[in-house]
């Protein structure tokens, strides 16, 4: 098995291998993947954080070597806190601007090593907020799907990414998601934190926020934003109408404080 690791700030990934193709997710700076195929411009390859399979460009990583990938494994790597952290490029002399909740691989003194390059990190690679502020750090975020940052994202990658930060690994996607955590009765149990989940008209888990006080819910749809949520979905006052039908709430007790 071959293995690489982010060396941009951020990669698409693709459900097939050109351009053309639909973006599934993205992969950060610093984390790792297994390389399952070779093509002529692409690669086929499934991330080690959240166990998913999609294309990305063959000049857009670095390779990883197995024991470099096992040490990933074994030892988290520190995130960044910021929506947007600078690192520097040393071979070049260039900024890379990282999302947040990117891997600081190999993180040694206030400096990162991927494949043969080092990067400093600028500045302080920020601190953790209470939850709240950390979701509602993603307000107006532009709905992207496949997106995880701050300048693109979809429900699934919001959730992933706030809950990432709380040292939790969500799947990437909402039906997966789904699959995690404890389930809660019913929505007059649920806590500040818990993932509020959706269903289309054949049943099928496609949507999923987080639960906040008062009532709300915030999510990405159109744009991260807070609506009001009951037994029967999420209501926008802003459409006046339901936009998504409940199915269920689960709760992931280390998120518990």
């Amino acid at each position: 098995m071959e293995y690489g690791i982010c060396n941009l700030a951020v990669i698409p990934m693709r459900a097939a291998p050109n351009e053309q193709s639909e973006m599934i997710s993205q992969i950060l700076f610093g984390e790792a993947f297994e390389i399952l195929e070779w093509a002529e411009k692409w690669v086929l390859v499934t991330t080690t954080a959240d166990n998913y399979t999609g294309w990305i460009g063959r000049l857009q990583f670095s390779m990883l070597s197995h024991m470099g990938w096992l040490q990933l494994k074994r030892e988290k790597a520190p995130l960044t806190y910021g929506a947007v952290t600078q690192a520097w490029k040393k071979s070049d002399n260039t900024i890379l601007y990282l999302p947040i909740a990117s891997s600081l691989a190999f993180f040694e003194g206030n400096s990162c090593k991927i494949g043969n390059e080092k990067f400093e990190i600028l500045g302080p690679k920020g601190d953790i907020e209470n939850f709240t502020n950390t979701a509602k750090s993603f307000l107006n975020a532009p709905y992207l799907w496949g997106g995880r940052t701050h300048f693109g994202i979809d429900c699934s990658g919001f959730t992933q990414a706030v809950y990432r930060l709380y040292g939790i690994n969500l799947k990437r996607d909402a039906s997966l998601q789904a699959e995690q955590g404890d389930t809660i009765p019913n929505l007059y149990e649920a806590n500040l934190g818990d993932l509020a989940f959706f269903h289309n008209k054949e049943g099928r888990v496609v949507h999923v926020g987080i639960i906040l006080k008062n009532e709300r819910i915030i999510h990405a749809s159109g744009k991260v934003k807070i609506d009001i949520i009951d037994e029967k979905g999420i209501y926008s006052e802003e459409l006046k109408r339901y936009t998504h039908d409940f199915h269920s709430i689960k709760r992931h007790t280390a998120l518990l404080w």
